[in-house]
């Protein structure tokens, strides 16, 4: 499959994109850590409860499993079900990849944004708060996320598009120049 540099600049933007905000968000995960840590160290060895501090490992954790998913399409670390992707050749690869984007991926995200955008609009419209007394006042921006994980997975999904597309024309004009290479399961590229 190619990699960032071979695909067109607009799909090569967003891989880079998914890229740097993926790295960037794996520092949130230790800002999560560190403050769990707090949470348990001040609740056990003092006997201090923070309802902010408990409601910010949750964001931070909505945070990055929301805005990091696109980032995980990008280094293939989604799960599918291996049995018969990994025998497929680079090709076969590429045409299920691609299939599996069109009719599953980009589908399901419309649907999300779609479905989600009333249920984020009304907490936009009353700034809904934590139900907690003292708890972080930003339930809006939370629910916010997931207009935003659909919107970097559709375009991370172009980018897989893209990505697939140029290994089933690349194999294509191989082919058709005279390359007859078996590009079979064994084969590494």
């Amino acid at each position: 499959m190619p990699d960032s540099r071979e695909l067109p600049s607009f799909a090569a933007r967003l891989d880079t994109f998914s890229e740097w905000l993926g790295r960037g968000l794996s520092w949130l995960v230790l800002a999560m850590m560190l403050i769990q840590f707090l949470i348990v160290v001040l609740r056990y060895a003092m006997s201090i409860s923070s309802i902010p501090m408990q409601e910010s490992v949750m964001y931070l954790h909505a945070t990055v499993f929301m805005l990091a998913a696109g980032y995980t399409l990008h280094q293939d670390g989604h799960v599918r079900v291996d049995i018969f992707y990994r025998l497929r050749s680079a090709r076969g690869k590429a045409l299920t990849n691609l299939l599996g984007t069109l009719f599953l991926l980009l589908p399901v995200m419309v649907f999300i944004l779609w479905f989600s955008w009333g249920y984020v609009d009304k907490s936009w419209r009353i700034f809904e708060r934590s139900s907690d007394a003292g708890g972080i006042p930003g339930v809006f921006l939370l629910k916010s996320l997931i207009l935003v994980f659909a919107a970097l997975m559709i375009m991370q999904g172009v980018v897989e598009i893209t990505r697939s597309l140029m290994t089933l024309i690349r194999r294509s004009d191989s082919t058709a120049a005279g390359n007859t290479s078996n590009d079979g399961p064994g084969e590494l590229h």
